[in-house]
């Protein structure tokens, strides 16, 4: 059947599986023809001296880099982690209510000596304006 999960959701992938050390912007995602979207941040094992990194979503009207801004914790159902020893290898689940057109995930590396994170984000689109019956 048509109606099934997979058939729903679009995942697509912003901040593709790496070693981040520094600041990266993960691409932009469109929502065009989605009404909700949930971002999904995989965390591996961080390494360094008190590493600690920080994700923020943003979003924006267009897919322009510089046009992102950081999307208002009322828009998020959530919270952006902040990422060190204590909570790495996580999953986290953060929820999108925003009206914007693209959204993308960033990650800065915020502290300690040689950090390291090994991660992705992926974006699930869901609830298609057009979906299978």
């Amino acid at each position: 059947m048509s109606r099934d999960l997979k058939n729903n959701i679009s995942a697509v992938q912003s901040l593709a599986p790496a070693a981040q050390s520094a600041a990266a912007d993960g691409a932009a995602v469109d929502l065009a023809n989605f009404h909700r979207a949930m971002v999904v941040i995989d965390a591996g094992t961080a390494t360094g001296t008190t590493p600690s990194f920080t994700f923020e979503v943003q979003e924006s009207d267009t897919a322009t880099s510089a046009d992102f801004t950081p999307v208002s914790d009322a828009d998020l159902d959530g919270t952006e982690p902040v990422i060190t020893t204590a909570n790495d290898a996580a999953v986290y689940e953060i929820g999108y209510r925003g009206r914007k057109r693209y959204i993308r995930v960033t990650i800065e590396a915020a502290s300690g000596t040689t950090p390291v994170l090994p991660c992705s984000a992926l974006v699930l689109r869901g609830s298609p304006r057009v979906a299978p019956k």
